[in-house]
Formats: C-alpha cells, sequence, structure tokens
C-alpha cells in the first residue's frame, strides 16, 4: 500500500514539473496549456491530453505524443520534425505551417485538422483518419499515406511528388492541377476524386477503373495506356 501511494505521489509530481527539453509528462492531464515558443525539444507527452492548448511557434522535435488527445490543439509554426503522434487523437488541431519532416502520424485520427503550408516531406501518416483535413500549399513530397481516410481532403497548390497514396481512400478529395510524379496509387479508391488539370502521366499503380470513377478534365494527363472518360468533366457536387 505505501508503494503504491509513493508511486501515485511520484506521478503526480512529475505532472508539475516545469516545461523544458526532455520533460516527462505522459499520462498528465494538461489541457488548454498556452506554451507558444517554448523549448520542449524531446518532452513526452505519452497517452497525456492537451486539448484546446496552444504550442504554436515552439520547438517540439522528437516529442512522443503517441496515444494523446489533442483536438483543437494549436500547433501552427512548431518544430515537430520526427515527433511521434501514433494513435493520437485530434480532431480540428492546427498543424499550419509546423515542420513535419519525418513525423509519424500512423493510425492516428486527425480528422479536420489543418496541415496548410506544413513542411511534411517524408512525414508518415499510414493508415491515418485525415477526413476533410485541410494539406493546401504543404509540401508532402514522398510523405506516406498509404492506407489513410483522405476523404475530401484539399490538397490545393500542395506538393505531393512520391506521395504513396496505395489502398488509401481519396473520395471526393481535391488534387486539381498537381504534379503527381511517382505517386502510387495501386488500390486506391478515387471515387470523385477531384484531378482536374493535374499531372498523372508518371504515377504508378493507376487503372482505368480508378480514373472513370474519379473527375477530370481535357488539360488531365494520364499515364500511357489510359484514356479520359466521357464523363469528364463531372458535374458540379454540393458539399
Amino acid at each position: 500500500m505505501i508503494l503504491l501511494v509513493l508511486c501515485a505521489g511520484s506521478a503526480a509530481a512529475k505532472c508539475q514539473d516545469a516545461p523544458s527539453p526532455g520533460v516527462d509528462w505522459s499520462g498528465c492531464s494538461k489541457a488548454r496549456l498556452v506554451l507558444t515558443g517554448e523549448d520542449l525539444t524531446g518532452t513526452i507527452f505519452q497517452r497525456s491530453l492537451l486539448t484546446l492548448s496552444d504550442f504554436a511557434s515552439s520547438k517540439m522535435a522528437g516529442a512522443n505524443l503517441s496515444e494523446t488527445e489533442v483536438s483543437r490543439t494549436r500547433f501552427e509554426g512548431a518544430d515537430l520534425s520526427r515527433a511521434d503522434f501514433t494513435k493520437a487523437l485530434g480532431w480540428r488541431a492546427n498543424f499550419g505551417q509546423a515542420t513535419l519532416i519525418g513525423t509519424v502520424f500512423v493510425s492516428s485520427d486527425m480528422s479536420r485538422s489543418n496541415f496548410a503550408q506544413a513542411k511534411a516531406a517524408g512525414a508518415n501518416f499510414n493508415k491515418a483518419e485525415l477526413n476533410r483535413s485541410d494539406f493546401s500549399g504543404a509540401d508532402l513530397t514522398g510523405a506516406n499515406l498509404a492506407k489513410a481516410e483522405l476523404a475530401r481532403v484539399l490538397f490545393q497548390s500542395a506538393r505531393v511528388t512520391g506521395v504513396d497514396f496505395s489502398y488509401s481512400n481519396l473520395s471526393r478529395a481535391r488534387l486539381i492541377g498537381l504534379d503527381l510524379q511517382g505517386a502510387n496509387f495501386t488500390g486506391t479508391y478515387m471515387f470523385l476524386a477531384q484531378i482536374g488539370g493535374s499531372d498523372l502521366s508518371r504515377a504508378v499503380g493507376l487503372t482505368q477503373a480508378q480514373v472513370d470513377i474519379a473527375c477530370g478534365t481535357a488539360q488531365t494527363k494520364l499515364p500511357g495506356g489510359l484514356a479520359q472518360p466521357k464523363s469528364w468533366p463531372c458535374k458540379e457536387e454540393e458539399d
């Protein structure tokens, strides 16, 4: 009994530690924090509660946020390179202009979140839930979005060369006017995916069946052997 009390006291005490590089706040309830511009490099937030917090412009490279709730939390302009958001929950989180190079979002739920203009080259979103999120202007070069839920995601003006979309759900996603060189569409569900004016001539894994259910225009470039369906351009749909 004494040992249990001591352990509980120790766990509670660490949650009171001041913010600093490498601090261990795992399992702590830290909702509504305001830590903008702080150095939190390597901080451990695993399985903690960070909803409605503000980490804008903070240094959080290598931080562990796995299984953490970050819904409506602001990471705008933060350095989250190589951070770990595995199985994290972050509805409507704001990663706008954040550095997410090599960041891991495997099996996370970041639906309706903002990733506009994020630097996310090489980020890993495998099996992530990202429905209705905004990646406008983001650099996703070489990112892994395989088996991800990407319905109605905005990719306007994003850099998506070499992105792995294999077996993902891109239904009604907006990929208009993009250079999709080297992007992998093997097994991707593309129902009403908006690819008007995009260059898919050097994409891989794309089939005629996928093209037939997508929405392109006369300006859409397809790989050799694939043809633009007569149904293009699609009729405008209400969101």
